[in-house]
């Protein structure tokens, strides 16, 4: 029997997991070997990531990979976007790294393209979407404000690739999560040095740009023993979790949109070129590297962040529920009562999502929800409709007709929300994979493996692997009334 283990370490910004991927007889199964929570840390009026508990629970994780008593062939790592850590000319970790949600950043773009490069010269660079905790407006930040963390650095790593260091000891800079950072220019595939020079900045301070599926190193001597599970090679996968996700749409071609759904929901198409514009700077839409040098043409919007903060906010208050309670409780709350923009400022990062919520609502003419379904109904309602918004937007800009949107990603376990978007879009919904970033993670090392050779022959295989759900569009002249009325309330 023909039989292969990856390990994927995929790491979100509220969790973490560990998971075996096994080929047998070139079939995939994954099992879930580690959970564990991924929380900022507060301190000292910033927040921040406790990579050192993350490097632990990774060695947890190896650990249990190990007790499995089965030859692994190699280890990944993807995490979210945009942030990363610093390491001195000794090889040291230089603390730990802000956190996106920082308040530090928040009017740093401005001050940015004030003082050292215009916006619309930015976007032509980039192809980035303009958002305040993009890596370069952090680094902005930091050199404004005299960090003393980016005074002693040497190198700048990516999480997944500061991770991946720390397991290894050799340092790269991978393509896909380098993409998210607003840094890297997508046609020439490398780290903007105009971008970084005008606040006093170089290009040396980041490292070799490495494409997924490179080899970064094998685990270090220590770790290998530590863990048992022996001195494996760590692969560059497609770092960025988006990234990783989308390489396992299990589509049969290019004519889709996908929806990342979890904390952040990210809509868009895959393209072969990045599509740069003035049209495409207005709408503010981003390019984003992918597998085969492919473009992510996408847009991030807010997605189960603000039902999370509210669950947050009623476990405080002794009240906790279950997905499935929660979805029965939207179903059965009134429809159509109040809309809200996923995206407004508010919802950042608010003390109270309660709060924002209701504010939002008093500010726009609208009554505020009383009961906890009606908090609920609200952002699943207002997250289908503002699905429509964007996707409307590829509608316009893709170089093919969209025939289906393909959700993944937790959020595609939401049958609810998977048809309240199904119904807003008009288009075929297909829900899943749901643990969609820890099979691209591991597609991707067993394309390094020689296991498979394109992306269509991975997507082939995840299409057979996993079971999908597809939506049908209901209630089309009722869901076009709402979202003309959702419409008109975001634009206020």
């Amino acid at each position: 029997m023909n039989t292969k283990h990856f390990i994927a370490i995929d790491l979100g910004a509220t969790s973490g997991r560990t998971i075996l991927g096994s080929f047998i007889n070139g079939k995939l199964t994954m099992e879930e070997l580690t959970r564990f929570p991924n929380q900022m840390i507060q301190m000292n009026g910033h927040f921040y990531w406790n990579i050192f508990s993350l490097y632990e629970h990774i060695i947890a994780g190896l650990k249990a990979a190990a007790d499995k008593q089965v030859k692994i062939t190699s280890i990944g790592i993807d995490t979210w976007g945009v942030d990363f850590a610093f390491i001195g000319k000794d090889g040291s970790m230089l603390g730990m790294p802000y956190a996106y949600r920082d308040p530090h950043t928040i009017g740093a773009p401005e001050e940015y393209f004030t003082n050292v490069m215009s916006r619309n010269e930015v976007y032509a660079k980039t192809g980035i979407q303009v958002m305040n905790f993009n890596s370069l407006y952090q680094l902005y930040t930091m050199k404004r404000d005299g960090s003393s963390q980016l005074a002693a650095a040497d190198k700048l790593l990516f999480m997944p690739d500061a991770l991946s260091y720390m397991l290894t000891g050799n340092m790269v800079t991978e393509y896909t999560i380098a993409s998210t950072s607003q840094l890297l220019n997508p046609h020439t595939k490398e780290i903007d040095n105009d971008l970084l020079k005008g606040m006093g900045l170089s290009s040396d301070l980041f490292c070799k740009m490495v494409l997924p599926g490179y080899v970064i190193g094998t685990l270090t001597d220590s770790i290998a023993n530590a863990t048992g599970v022996g001195k494996i090679p760590v692969i560059a996968v497609a770092g960025h979790d988006t990234a990783s996700a989308v390489a396992a749409v299990p589509a049969a071609n290019e004519k889709f949109a996908y929806l990342s759904s979890g904390t952040w929901s990210l809509m868009g198409i895959e393209v072969k070129d990045p599509i740069i514009s003035e049209k495409t700077a207005e709408l503010n839409i981003t390019n984003e590297g992918g597998i085969e040098g492919t473009s992510r043409f996408l847009k991030n919007i807010t997605g189960m962040w603000l039902l999370e903060q509210c669950l947050k906010e009623w476990k405080q208050q002794g009240v906790e529920y279950t997905y499935p309670r929660l979805v029965a409780m939207a179903d059965e709350s009134p429809k159509f009562k109040r809309f809200i923009d996923p995206d407004d400022p508010s919802f950042t990062n608010p003390e109270s999502m309660i709060n924002a919520i209701d504010y939002y609502c008093v500010r726009t003419g609208q009554t505020p929800p009383k009961e906890h379904s009606e908090y609920v109904r609200c952002i699943f309602e207002s997250l289908a409709l503002k699905y429509k918004y964007v996707l409307q937007m590829f509608n316009d800009l893709a170089p093919f007709e969209i025939e289906k949107l393909h959700i993944i990603g937790g959020g595609s376990k939401n049958n609810l929300l998977n048809q309240f978007t199904a119904n807003s879009v008009g288009i075929p919904v297909v829900a899943g994979p749901s643990e969609a970033t820890a099979i691209g993670n591991i597609m991707v090392q067993a394309r390094a493996a020689g296991i498979v050779d394109t992306m269509q022959q991975m997507r082939n295989m995840i299409a057979e692997a996993v079971e999908t759900i597809t939506f049908m569009p209901q209630s089309q002249s009722s869901w076009m009334t709402a979202y003309d009325k959702f419409v008109k309330i975001i634009n206020q």
